[in-house]
């Protein structure tokens, strides 16, 4: 199955807990041992591949024991300053999103009794 925006998050975590499950069958370890190797227990093991939530550093470890860490760079790819940015910002560095302009799109808020 693909992995798409409409999906429901229960939905992609239980894609995603099936896919850890294959590859850790595809490399011949069992839940026990793949908890071990990551510092988990063997229940957390169990509960991600059964698509339950976990903590972020909890799936790195699995990732790793899993040989999938490297592919977490396509997730959130290092993109670094355009050279526009770096001309505007003189060097520094952008510490927060720019803000929206333009024309508000809705009227502005009022007392129910002033319309």
């Amino acid at each position: 199955m693909r992995i798409e925006r409409l999906m429901t998050d229960e939905a992609v975590l239980a894609e995603m807990g099936g896919r850890l499950a294959r590859r850790r069958i595809e490399l011949g370890l069992s839940q026990a041992t793949l908890a071990r190797q990551a510092g988990v227990a063997k229940r957390t093991v169990e509960r991600i591949e059964a698509g339950a939530t976990t903590q972020t550093v909890t799936l790195v470890r699995i990732l790793r024991e899993l040989q999938l860490l490297e592919r977490m760079e396509t997730l959130a790819p290092d993109t670094g300053p355009r050279p526009m940015d770096l001309l505007k910002l003189k060097g520094k560095e952008r510490k927060r999103a720019p803000r929206k302009s333009g024309k508000p799109s809705a009227k502005p808020w009022q007392w129910s009794d002033e319309a």
